[in-house]
């Protein structure tokens, strides 16, 4: 029976064999294809993701080379690698690398020693084992220790750390693949977004290629570059003066952006609370404000009352109302001055001082509320502006009832984004005409440089004429230079500007809140004012300030900064001299004559002339010759020797004029004139150099 037993086992598995060796397929499975997966090993050809730069070239995110660690642990496995090594000392292995891992050698040893237990060939050592960098590598590499092996990966890096970090945003490693969360990371994935390559080939079981390996091979491709409008050194001063602010007054949020409003180029872009993108474990703040929170405009909003009212040939700048209250069914309006207004003042008067009663009468008796609605449309405040960059939001306007139509033609009760706000502004700024907000400049090959696609100025309406934004441009400016005006603490020291105030209530559950401090405080901006090169919108919610201190300050802080240092560095022409009295000179070519002569021609005219170097001859007369002057103006003879002068004193339209001609990197905090220098006077002059000013406005007696 035993026999018999065996016998029929035996053939039952002998059958088996032969079945399994002679058949194509076994219960659906190809088992030549299926021997051919168990010996085939593939790998992934890393590519790289595209960079990202701003719109002069400069670097803002690219892919970083790091390392990630791990230990061979089997000895059989190690034999048939080049060079041959596994860990034979784990305990002196463990030892070595705890301090460069920041892990305990207790814990390292534990691993190797379980893997070798556990038949593993390799181990590896978690989250302190990866994203290893290029020093620490070869700080391990040194000790040549047995069996320790790298793979290289690619993460993320951004090399300004929180610069304009809300617009790049950041794109996060996971499973090997690199992805765009937030930003331009997330919005130009699918151009940013690399096709890793992909080998495969036969191998034995020690991985080691067969005679004939099949080898197949898919080549990887990069992803291609993306440039922003982004200007590095606009951000930068934006940068720099947000941060002032933050560290001074410690507001709840700060948000504020440059434009070039002929184009509707976003060239600066910035908000606090930011975070580094190199670093993602403590934000506070997510979202980019800018374009994903709406809120209650307030005086800013009036601009686009006025300039309806103008442009539907209604308005009479001379025409006078008495402020202070001002009755509509279910609710009184009031001025911002606790009600007491200014007595009959005229509605130029109105918009100087931010009169409440002159807007809501504006709004309701002059233009009347179905015209003003119609151009609130007009202004594209109905819709989101079609801005390139992730996570738009749409304002709402409440307007039905004569009370929400009056508090609408002054920003309260009605909410925009700050994005839909300086579009609109847009059309003031560009004699009429609404851009459409950008930020992507153009993509490129990373291979090739070749210019895939390339964004261009959008006109999206187009709601006033020319004259209508001149006459409102004019207005605007006096609400800078006027005695009542409410801008007076934001005037430029070289150029015209032209603006509105504004202080929103901040509404929370259902309530405004009250105090000094509870406010949103902001201010639209362009300059020069007779054809504005920049437009510039600048919010800081609830700063924490002293008893002596306007909300104002801040805000004018950012914007005079910001603007006054733009303008000089795009190299635009001063429409506003220092000293209106001096009547402008033609400033001659003397370049052919030497230091000494042009020294003594000039100084014949002008109060202020200034050699630049020691050397005997003329390069070059600052500013340009055949440019106009004035007398005091500070005047810079070049030599063919030039050291780096002394510039406390200079302006910061005298120093961005030195930094253009010798080609350097500029970086300046404050508003004013030069007290600290980075590069000492005498110092020779490097082409490419990084110069540090501070500046600080003059001394009052």
């Amino acid at each position: 029976m035993l026999i018999l037993i065996f016998g029929i086992m035996f053939f039952i598995i002998a059958g088996r064999f032969i079945y399994i060796e002679t058949a194509e397929t076994v219960e659906g499975v190809d088992l030549q294809k299926w021997a051919e997966d168990i010996r085939t090993s593939s790998y992934e050809i890393d590519a790289d993701r595209g960079k990202i730069f701003d719109k002069n070239g400069m670097v803002l995110a690219y892919d970083r080379p790091t390392y990630r660690i791990y230990a061979i642990v089997d000895e059989a496995y190690a034999a048939n690698m080049n060079p041959p090594g596994h860990v034979t000392e784990p305990e002196e292995t463990a030892a070595k690398l705890a301090p460069l891992l920041d892990m305990e050698a207790s814990e390292i040893q534990k691993t190797i020693e379980e893997g070798q237990e556990n038949d593993r060939f390799q181990v590896e050592f978690g989250a302190e084992g990866r994203s290893i960098s290029q020093e620490t590598k070869e700080e391990i590499e040194e000790l040549e220790l047995n069996g320790i092996e790298f793979k290289q990966e690619s993460k993320r890096y951004y090399p300004n750390g929180q610069f304009a970090s809300h617009v790049i945003g950041f794109a996060r490693s996971q499973d090997g693949n690199i992805n765009g969360v937030t930003g331009i990371e997330k919005q130009m994935e699918e151009h940013l977004q690399e096709e890793k390559g992909k080998i495969s080939y036969e191998r034995d079981k020690y991985g080691t290629k067969l005679l004939d390996p099949n080898e197949v091979m898919t080549e990887p491709e990069d992803g291609k570059d993306v440039y922003l409008t982004l200007d590095q050194k606009i951000q930068t001063f934006l940068e720099d003066a947000l941060t002032q602010v933050q560290e001074e007054y410690n507001p709840k949020k700060v948000m504020a952006a440059v434009m070039d409003p002929d184009t509707g180029e976003i060239l600066a872009m910035s908000n606090r609370p930011s975070y580094n993108p190199n670093n993602i474990n403590d934000v506070e703040n997510w979202y980019n404000d800018m374009v994903s929170h709406t809120f209650e405009p307030g005086s800013t909003m009036k601009m686009f009352t006025w300039a309806a009212a103008i442009e539907e040939g209604v308005y009479n700048g001379s025409d006078m109302f008495k402020s202070g209250t001002y009755k509509v069914p279910g609710h009184t309006i009031g001025d911002h001055n606790n009600a007491k207004g200014w007595g009959k003042i005229s509605y130029d008067e109105g918009f100087q001082r931010s009169s409440n009663v002159a807007s809501s009468k504006l709004a309701l008796e002059v233009l009347g509320p179905t015209k003003l609605r119609k151009y609130l449309t007009a202004f594209n405040f109905d819709e989101k502006t079609g801005i390139d960059l992730p996570n738009e939001k749409n304002g709402r306007f409440v307007f039905d009832k004569p009370s929400e139509q009056a508090t609408t033609s002054f920003g309260q009760g009605s909410t925009v984004t700050a994005i839909q706000l300086m579009t609109a502004a847009t059309s003031i700024a560009n004699d009429g005409k609404i851009m459409r907000p950008y930020m992507l400049s153009k993509i490129t090959s990373s291979e090739t440089g070749e210019v895939l696609k390339e964004n261009k100025p959008e006109e999206i309406g187009n709601p006033i004429s020319e004259s209508t934004a001149k006459k409102v441009r004019d207005l605007m400016g006096t609400v800078v230079t006027s005695e009542q005006g409410t801008g007076q603490s934001f005037k430029l020291d070289d150029y015209t500007l032209a603006g509105k105030t504004g202080t929103a209530q901040i509404s929370q559950n259902g309530k405004y809140l009250t105090g000094r401090d509870n406010y949103v405080f902001s201010f639209v901006g362009m300059a020069p004012k007779e054809d504005p090169e920049l437009l510039m919108y600048v919010a800081v919610q609830q700063p924490e300030l002293e008893a002596t201190e306007l909300g104002s300050e801040p805000v004018s802080y950012i914007i005079r900064t910001v603007m006054e240092n733009s303008l000089h560095y795009m190299d635009i022409q001063p429409d506003k001299e220092t000293d209106e009295s001096l009547s402008p000179l033609t400033l001659p070519d003397l370049t052919d004559k030497s230091t000494s002569e042009a020294e003594k021609e000039l100084k014949q005219t002008f109060d202020n002339v200034e050699v630049i170097g020691d050397g005997e001859e003329v390069s070059a007369i600052l500013p340009a010759p055949g440019t106009k002057v004035v007398e005091n103006q500070r005047i810079m003879i070049v030599t063919d020797q030039p050291t780096m002068p002394d510039l406390t004193g200079y302006s910061a339209r005298d120093v961005h004029r030195l930094v253009k001609h010798f080609n350097l990197n500029i970086e300046s905090t404050g508003n004013g004139f030069v007290e600290k220098q980075s590069i000492p006077a005498g110092s020779n002059i490097k082409e490419g150099g990084y110069l540090v000013v501070e500046l600080a406005p003059p001394q009052s007696e």
